[in-house]
């Protein structure tokens, strides 16, 4: 096999991250009939949050935070209490998506294994344990304990420290969010694989080594 380090993003990558259903489960607790519409329109705050941490210009605690204010005013709850809910609910529904096991059985004697994610620490751990594949991954480097997100090649830099810094040309990153999982890739000057879901397309500058639609099909790319 050519690399001999693999590096993985995790939601939806190696994960299911089903926000509607975790936010279902979650708002049950608190009485709440949690909607299409309320997710549409929960969306629209969320997603802008998450471009702004990527772009380094909020914290994973502002967050976090902000996009529960909301739900918080209404319910009269400490929006942080509902953030840590959701987490604690994602991190109980979650599932490897098709294909993630199979091919991490079939890297593990292969390559060195980990997890650069820009997802929060509560999720992260819980979830490894809750699908049994904690054991898989020698480093899970957490934006949010790091300080630093993908795309920025800092943190990239601090995983390839913890990994004794092997040659760049060893070493692979997979992730399905090409702005900040292949753009880092690109930032930190190793080769990626972007995982295509559909209807998704690159922005104008990113450029993956390798596009697969599927975990199956960067198994047979690897030539596992």
């Amino acid at each position: 096999m050519k690399y001999n380090y693999v590096l993985f993003d995790a939601d939806e990558t190696l994960f299911r991250f089903d926000i509607l259903a975790g936010m279902t489960r979650m708002f049950k607790a608190y009485n709440v009939d949690f909607s299409q519409d309320d997710y549409i329109h929960y969306q629209k705050t969320n997603k802008q949050l998450w471009v702004d941490y990527q772009n380094g210009t909020i914290s994973a605690d502002y967050l976090q935070v902000t996009r529960f204010n909301e739900w918080a005013s209404k319910l009269n709850v400490p929006a942080k209490e509902l953030n840590d809910a959701f987490l604690d609910s994602m991190a109980q529904i979650c599932e490897p998506l098709p294909g993630a096991i199979e091919l991490l059985n079939k890297l593990k004697p292969n390559a060195r294994l980990g997890i650069i994610t820009n997802g929060f620490a509560r999720l992260q751990t819980v979830r490894l344990e809750h699908t049994g594949l904690k054991d898989m991954f020698e480093w899970l480097v957490i934006s949010e304990l790091v300080g630093i997100a993908k795309p920025n090649k800092a943190i990239f830099e601090h995983t390839f420290e913890l990994m004794g810094n092997p040659d760049k040309s060893e070493i692979l990153m997979v992730g399905d969010t090409a702005a900040s999982d292949i753009l880092g890739g690109n930032n930190a000057g190793i080769d990626t694989c972007w995982l295509q879901h559909p209807g998704e397309q690159l922005a104008d500058g990113i450029k993956p080594t390798y596009t697969v639609a599927s975990l199956n099909q960067l198994q047979a790319l690897l030539e596992l």
